[in-house]
Order: structure tokens, then C-alpha cells, then sequence
């Protein structure tokens, strides 16, 4: 069996994924492999599919993960790969495959053959759909079909997997003591499995069978990401005993799993508000020995309907800059509909760009020079250099020729003759040209 890129790392080897990881990042391969070795960076990938090697954890620059998947309302292939396809043009550093309408097992292998991003998934909503074609009742799911739908996911070229085995009684009890909840429970997953123990009155068998969980993902060397399926859907429920009591399994986990040779990553909760994110995300580093910790969202305030890609990325900044590692965006269709083409590239957009803000507090030497050169080319008026180092240039530069001015070329339309930057240019122009902030 091929050694993954964990085991590698411990017995002291570098790797071609670690050495590229070290080039993109700017960092020491040194520092890439011990960090590998200590479960603190991981690398989606799957040893049946080449993809990007994306390296998230410790040190490195936050990602971006984009969502597509059918629904049972929408499930048109065609569409999820168009999906697919706009996420890896507008720039996702990851894709996940969340499909729940349709032939499955098609959609996923359209989509992994439709892009070279590393693709992630949920095995547990292909399971449930198995289970209801099967046997009529989700309920009825046994885990044999479970851990098979696993395996075969696996061997179809998934990279990393969201898989949900911190839920367990003991939690479903801290669910129940505490009296439910404000949001309910918005995991898919999450929700069928809960539901799953309480009609069979059984343990979880991902968290009862954990070890053949990670050896089926170490066999491929897949980043098993612990799912948050009692996550926060509102504001209110952040933090409360449920949640805690699975990130608290999860981090667990997490270790357990580094310890076996597997690439472990923790998801985080939906739903934070502002002044709780760098605490949830210190827990999560702190009890994880820290893991790469992806983020959903999150979501700062529950009434941005129609806007929630902008709420998500006020979170995704805050989360960035204190330590998160892995942004999942959101897009302006949440909690409202299937998205299409056009909410995934805005989703992508805004949290690429959310995600850049975090990092400048977070990795500072390696993120604001390239700031600096954006304000040089305003005060300058080089619109060229503008656009190299605007994140989004094509964007910038269609809506500069749309409104372009007639009385000078150098200047906007937002202030035309009134250019603060062109008079104020004259008025300093020795100073710039002694040097002193050119």
C-alpha cells in the first residue's frame, strides 16, 4: 500500500507534493514537512486522481472551497459540471460535490473529470439516498452499504471527504438536555444521522467504527475532514453544549486519526456571531493539537438573506485573520435556492477576497506588498498596474471601459476634473521624485 503523505513526513521524507507546497507558499520545505508530520498542514489528493496539490494548514495562506450538487428538486449534470467548471475559473482553491438528486455516482465522476481542482463530498448523503432507493426508509441504512458507498467514492478519485463521526449519544443527549435549539439542525448529514440513532437506537457507526473510517481514506491517502453536523444554524446556538461536545469529538479524533497515517482536517460551525469567532477558532486549535480547522461560512448574523455572501465574508475575514484555514463560501442563493453559475462565481469572488483580507493580518509579510503596489499605481495613475494588481482584473477593467472618461484619460469618472491624486500629484511631485515613497 502507498504511504501517505503523513507517514512520509514522519519518517522524516519530503515529498514532490511538499516540496511544490513549499514553492507556492514561499515557505521552507523543512517547516512544510514537520508541519505535515504534526498534522498541522494537509494536502487534499487522491492516488487514483492527479489534481492541484493545495496546501492548507499552519502557516500558509487561507483557502477557498466552492460548492455545487443536484438537489431533488434540480438535478441536471450539465449544469453542476458548468458549476464546476465557473468555480475553478473564478479561482476555488477546492470544490465539494454535495449532490443529493439524480444518478450520483454519474454526477460525481462528471465533475472529477471536468475539473483538476481536488474534489471533497459527503459520503453520508449517497448513503441515505442508497438507503431510501433500497429499502424505502433511510433509517434502514446498514453500515456495511455505508462504508461500501465510502470505499467506492473513494476509489472514484474523491480528495478529501466531510465525514461525520463526532456525532454520537452522548451528544444527542446534550442536544436533548439543553432543549433543542433556536435554528434546528441544518447539517443534511448531520440531521439523517441523528435520525438514523434514534429510530435504530444505536451508536453512530462512524464513530463507533472510526479506524476502518480512516482506513479506507489512508488507503488513498484522502484528507478525512471531520464533519460539523450539529452546527450552528443560528447565531443563538453558537457555542452551546451540542456543538462544543462535537468539536470536542472531533478534535479528538483528529489526533487519533494523525496518529494512524491518515490527513485529518476539523470543520467549524455556520452560524458565530462577530464576537465569538477567534474564541471558537483558539478551541478548535488548541484541543486539535492544531489541525487545519475549515471553516463554513461562517455566518455572522442570521437575517442577510439574499446577501449572505457578504455576512459570510465579513466572518471568513475575522476567521482568516485568526487562524482559520480552510473558507467554505457562500453564496448570495443561500437559504433560498440551488445556486446557479452566476451565485457560484460571486461566491467564489467575494470570499477569494474575503479570505485575502484575513491573511493580511495573518500573514502580513507575505500579503500587503502587494497593496502597496495597488495604492503606488493610483497616487500614479497607472491604470495597467492597476490591473495587475487588482485580485479581480478582468472585473476592473470592464467597468473602467464601460464608464471610461472623455476629458482625461489618467483620471475616473468618479471625480473627472476634480482627480485628487492628479492635483495632489503636482503638488508633491518632489518629494516623489526624491524617493522617499516611490
Amino acid at each position: 500500500m502507498e504511504q501517505t503523505q503523513v507517514q512520509l513526513a514522519v519518517q522524516g521524507r519530503i515529498t514532490p507534493v511538499m516540496e511544490e507546497i513549499a514553492v507556492k507558499e514561499g515557505v521552507s520545505v523543512q517547516v512544510i514537512r514537520e508541519n505535515f508530520a504534526r498534522g498541522r498542514i494537509v494536502c487534499p489528493r487522491n492516488i487514483n486522481r492527479p489534481c492541484r496539490n493545495v496546501g492548507i494548514g499552519m502557516g500558509l495562506s487561507t483557502k477557498i472551497n466552492a460548492s455545487i450538487g443536484t438537489s431533488t428538486d434540480i438535478n441536471n449534470i450539465d449544469f453542476e459540471v458548468a458549476k464546476a467548471r465557473a468555480a475553478q475559473e473564478a479561482g476555488a482553491d477546492t470544490l465539494m460535490e454535495l449532490s443529493v438528486g439524480g444518478d450520483l455516482d454519474k454526477v460525481r465522476r462528471e465533475v472529477l473529470a471536468a475539473v483538476d481542482l481536488p474534489v471533497g463530498n459527503v459520503p453520508l448523503y449517497q448513503a441515505f439516498c442508497e438507503a431510501i432507493k433500497k429499502y424505502g426508509d433511510p433509517n434502514k441504512l446498514d453500515s456495511q452499504m455505508l462504508f461500501d458507498i465510502i470505499e467506492k467514492q473513494c476509489a472514484d478519485g474523491i480528495s478529501f471527504m466531510a465525514v461525520h463521526c463526532g456525532i454520537n449519544l452522548y451528544t444527542i443527549e446534550r442536544l436533548e438536555k439543553q432543549g433543542y435549539r433556536y435554528g434546528g439542525l441544518v447539517s443534511k448529514g448531520g440531521a439523517s444521522m441523528v435520525a438514523w440513532m434514534k429510530a435504530n437506537k444505536r451508536e453512530n457507526p462512524l464513530y463507533a467504527e472510526f479506524d476502518r473510517v480512516v482506513e479506507i481514506l489512508r488507503k488513498y491517502d484522502v484528507v478525512l475532514s471531520l464533519g460539523n453536523g450539529l452546527r450552528a444554524g443560528s447565531i443563538a446556538d453558537s457555542f452551546d453544549r451540542a456543538m462544543v461536545q462535537e468539536l470536542l469529538i472531533n478534535c479528538e479524533l483528529a489526533e487519533l486519526g494523525r496518529k494512524m497515517g491518515c490527513q485529518m482536517m476539523v470543520e467549524g460551525p455556520g452560524h458565530v456571531p462577530m464576537d465569538e469567532i477567534e474564541a471558537n477558532i483558539i478551541l478548535q486549535k488548541r484541543m486539535s493539537n492544531y489541525a487545519p480547522y475549515y471553516m463554513l461560512g461562517p455566518l455572522p448574523t442570521d437575517i442577510g438573506a439574499g446577501y449572505d455572501h457578504v455576512a459570510a465574508a465579513i466572518g471568513a475575514a475575522q476567521s482568516a485573520r485568526f487562524g482559520a484555514d480552510l473558507i467554505c463560501y457562500i453564496t448570495p442563493a443561500e437559504h433560498l435556492a440551488l445556486p446557479n453559475v452566476q451565485d457560484v462565481v460571486e461566491g467564489v469572488k467575494v470570499a477569494r477576497l474575503s479570505a485575502h483580507i484575513g491573511d493580511m493580518g495573518k500573514l502580513p509579510e507575505k500579503t500587503r506588498m502587494r497593496d502597496i503596489a495597488m495604492s503606488r499605481a493610483r497616487r500614479d495613475m497607472d491604470w495597467e498596474k492597476q490591473f495587475a494588481n487588482a485580485l479581480f482584473p478582468e472585473d476592473a477593467r470592464r467597468i473602467r471601459d464601460e464608464r471610461s472618461p472623455t476629458c482625461d484619460e489618467k483620471v475616473c469618472t468618479m471625480c473627472g476634473e476634480f482627480c485628487a491624486n492628479r492635483a495632489s500629484g503636482k503638488l508633491f511631485n518632489e518629494a516623489l521624485n526624491a524617493g522617499r515613497k516611490g
